[in-house]
Order: structure tokens, then sequence, then C-alpha cells
């Protein structure tokens, strides 16, 4: 990892949005600590214990955190309550260390969402519209130089809407194949039921979340078939889009805020990802 200094020229350029990436200052400050635990009391002792009641499936956190300090985490996308219900089912002790790839068109569209993102879900901004290599290159070297990650990514690139699982962005395959990054896999089952993309609030019920086997870094074909197989094996009621008869039901829709995990590297492989 870099020593970065505050009064360099790399700092007072660098935009305020980035500013709360661990890569670009030498330690966790005092307000994302005091605010990312208080988000995770919120997350874990009322919101997914009372409201919404999380049962975590499969594979030990803790286990996974002993073998694995740097993962990129992936789960089906179906709804807002995806990102905040897997670090619902991630230990506290570990949050300092969780990240998710948000849009920053949203995420950091205005001085409260950007304050939420930076200190309470450790976002890293992802620019759909005009930078998107930036963004590759900024995850690609947060994976590389920071000894402990576990970034949270959607490889389907935006939630489904209707609940289907589609196939995944060429994304996830560069960051895990450049970095060398292991993947965790996660299924969330009732995320659609609870809060489908279109609705404005979330409905109390149960949500389930499956802890997967980790996959070595591969082609993103050989992610997204592993991915499917193991979702099948534990959901066999589970849909993907290129399901033989699958079929769209009818769902609301609305404008799409949720954060694209494919940021194309440059405009001769925007076609490809």
């Amino acid at each position: 990892m870099k020593d970065w200094t505050y009064d360099n020229e790399q700092w007072t350029k660098l935009p305020p949005y980035l500013k709360h990436l661990p890569l670009f200052t030498r330690h966790m400050d005092w307000t994302s600590i005091f605010f990312r635990f208080l988000w995770s009391i919120y997350l874990q002792d009322f919101c997914f214990r009372f409201y919404i009641r999380l049962k975590v499936k499969g594979q030990s956190f803790h286990e996974l955190r002993k073998r694995y300090p740097r993962l990129l985490v992936v789960s089906n996308h179906a709804s807002h309550l995806d990102a905040t219900s897997i670090a619902a089912a991630i230990p506290k002790r570990y949050w300092l260390d969780l990240y998710i790839a948000a849009a920053k068109d949203y995420f950091f569209s205005n001085p409260v969402f950007t304050f939420f993102s930076q200190h309470c879900l450790g976002a890293i901004p992802i620019d759909r519209k005009d930078r998107r290599g930036e963004a590759l290159r900024l995850i690609t070297q947060l994976l590389t130089d920071l000894p402990r990650i576990w970034l949270i990514l959607f490889p389907e690139g935006t939630r489904s809407k209707d609940g289907r699982i589609y196939k995944f962005k060429r994304g996830i395959s560069l960051f895990a194949e450049r970095t060398q990054t292991p993947i965790l896999f996660l299924y969330i089952e009732g995320n659609t039921r609870l809060w489908p993309k279109g609705a404005l609030f979330a409905k109390p019920g149960k949500l389930t979340i499956h802890v997967g086997p980790v996959q070595q870094p591969a082609g993103i074909d050989e992610i997204y078939n592993a991915y499917k197989d193991w979702v099948k094996s534990i959901a066999p009621d589970a849909v993907f889009a290129d399901d033989p008869l699958s079929s769209e039901p009818d769902v609301l829709e609305m404008p799409d805020e949720a954060a694209d995990s494919h940021p194309e590297e440059d405009s001769d492989e925007q076609s490809r990802l």
C-alpha cells in the first residue's frame, strides 16, 4: 500500500468521493469506524432480526475469513435488500474490511448520500457513464494493495426486474484474474418477494442467504456456469434467464439505481464486458 501524506499533490487533487478509501488514507478514520459500527448494530440487531428475519445457511464466515482475507463476494441481485442483507450476515468484526461497488451517480449524488455511502457502506464509486475505466483501475488497485478486503459485487450488473438470474458481465472475471482474488458465491432467497424492483419499501418476512463455495479466478463463462450449477443444487426452483422455457412474470419497474459491477476498461473492450 502506498504511504500517502495529506499535503502532497496526489491527496489534494483526489476527488472527495474517493478520500474515504483505505488505499488513499493511512488508516480507517474514526468517523467511518463510528458510523460503520452504528450501521452494523441497526442492521444486525434490529432491521434483520425483527423486521426481516435473516437466516444464513452454508459455510461459516469465520472460517472463510481465516482462509480468505481477500474475496470477491458475488450474489444474485433483484432487490435493494441485497447489499444490506449480505452485510448483515457478516460478523461486525469484519466490517472495516467490507466494501461494496456502488453506482456513483446514485450513492454519491448528494452530500447526504455521499456521507452515508462513505462512512456506513464503505462504498467504492462506480462511474457508469463517463469514466468507466477509472472504476476498473480503482478496484484492481484496492484488491492488489490491501491485505484484507471483502468486496461485494453484483455480476449481473443491475437489479433483475423479474427475479430471474441473468448472465454475468465480464468485469468479475477481470477483477479476479488480474488480482488473483478468489470469488465467494452467495445466493439470496426471498429478496424479490420482500422488496421487488418498483416497490417503495420492503415488506417484513423471512430472507435466506446461502453461503456457497469459493471459486478460483477463471473466465466469465466458467464462473457463471459454476454459480448456476451450485444455485440449482441448493434451490432447484431458482430461475435463470437462459433456462429453457424461462418466462418473465409481470412486475413493476422503476429506474435502476443499483451498482454496476462491470465497468469497461477501454473502448476496445467495451463490447466484450
